[in-house]
């Protein structure tokens, strides 16, 4: 079981509200909307998806790493904390 298995219905209503979003962005661009009308949308659905990931990172943390210092398994530990902190860095240069 996974940290986000909790919030599993909440994730799932919240990317199917971001896929709406980028449907509704590939019908901007088929009905020429102004740019910066689309631009604003594409920050909305980023915003959107950061939110999504900061959820699932707190997840990984509250419930992944803190599981593997209950069990007192500091190379565990090391490899979640390794795991999140590579997966920050991603989600950093994505921007």
């Amino acid at each position: 079981m996974y940290g986000y298995t909790e919030n599993k219905q909440e994730y799932k209503g919240r990317l199917s509200r971001i896929e709406g979003q980028v449907r509704g962005l590939q019908r901007m661009v088929d009905e020429d909307i102004y740019c910066i009308d689309i631009l604003q949308q594409i920050a909305a659905i980023d915003g959107a998806l950061q939110k999504v990931a900061i959820g699932l990172l707190n997840d990984h943390l509250g419930h992944c790493v803190t599981g593997a210092v209950t069990r007192d398994d500091p190379a565990e530990v090391e490899e979640l904390v390794a795991e999140a902190t590579a997966a920050i860095s991603r989600l950093i240069r994505a921007n």
